[in-house]
């Protein structure tokens, strides 16, 4: 037994097994758990099957379109925000000419170690509605402005999950774009310099095409926080329903209904349905930027 655990043919499978096993129950029998359960009227003691009533509920539940719109809203407000910026502080943090790049990676990079629990709180004390905030206490005083009601309006509230986003995963995002320039070969620049290009000419024609793999990936795996977006809402408003649900996702949406509520068969049906618009989602943006022609050739 020990000869054949120790073979080249075995060993390898040996090492993968205890990955593939993890990922068949955590991930494959989960996923194929939560479609059949998303045709059953699941209730302690009585499981059934009712076919398609729960996507029936679900399309005509009114919340659902708002979950929708607001998850949709947050991922390409993140996406503005959390692609082009991060892609130019890793420029400039690349640098030769930028003195102290190591203090400002590791500043940047702060926010990620820092629970998004605490980070949540953090904020909502921050953009609390009262004069006592930090926030509204410098745009009444300092810039002469109104109290801002940041957790009761539907573009503050998104203004403020964006702001929390943005200070949670720019470091990240900067991380994954040094990563990509360092593999670039600093002769094309030295090229580039030889032939008079300037930094905005080497920005666009050198470094942006370069970078396409790490846009790409930087693009997918921001799609998919963006429509998974949970905890920050949860935590904004102390885990209580937002006023006229414009905190409320999809996932959100999930929670609401299959914990709180223990509709579990309509949360699988709205889980079912946003794996498939994520894959879809994220299928397509790697077709139309060549990813997937690329892995075929």
């Amino acid at each position: 037994m020990k000869r054949k655990l120790n073979s080249q043919k075995i060993a390898p499978y040996v090492f993968v097994l205890p990955f593939v096993i993890l990922f068949g129950m955590f991930f494959v029998y989960a996923i194929g758990n939560m479609i059949v359960m998303s045709f059953q009227s699941v209730n302690i003691g009585d499981i059934h099957f009712i076919k398609f009533e729960n996507y029936r509920m679900l399309f005509s539940n009114s919340s659902f379109p708002i979950a929708i719109r607001n998850s949709i809203t947050y991922t390409i407000l993140t996406l503005i925000v959390l692609i082009p910026f991060p892609m130019l502080f890793a420029v400039m943090l690349n640098s030769k000419s930028m003195r102290g790049s190591d203090f400002f990676r590791g500043i940047l990079f702060l926010p990620l170690l820092c629970s998004i629990v605490v980070a949540g709180f953090t904020f909502r004390f921050l953009f609390n509605e009262t004069n006592a905030s930090l926030v509204n206490a410098f745009i009444v005083n300092v810039l002469g402005g109104d109290i801002i009601p940041w957790t009761r309006l539907r573009w503050p509230a998104m203004s403020l999950l964006v702001i929390l986003a943005t200070w949670r995963w720019t470091g990240i995002n900067i991380v994954y774009f040094l990563s990509g320039l360092n593999s670039i070969p600093v002769e094309l620049y030295e090229a580039c310099d030889m032939d008079g290009a300037n930094a905005w000419q080497r920005l666009r024609c050198l470094t942006i095409p370069l970078l396409k793999p790490t846009l790409i990936y930087v693009l997918t795996i921001s799609i998919y926080g963006g429509l998974a977006m949970f905890v920050e809402s949860q935590m904004i408003w102390a885990g209580k329903s937002s006023p006229n649900n414009i905190g409320l996702t999809i996932v959100g949406f999930i929670y609401q209904n299959g914990i709180s509520q223990g509709n579990l068969g309509l949360a699988s049906a709205t889980g079912f349905l946003l794996l498939i618009v994520v894959l879809a989602i994220n299928l397509a943006q790697l077709k139309l930027s060549g990813a997937l022609d690329r892995e075929n050739n």
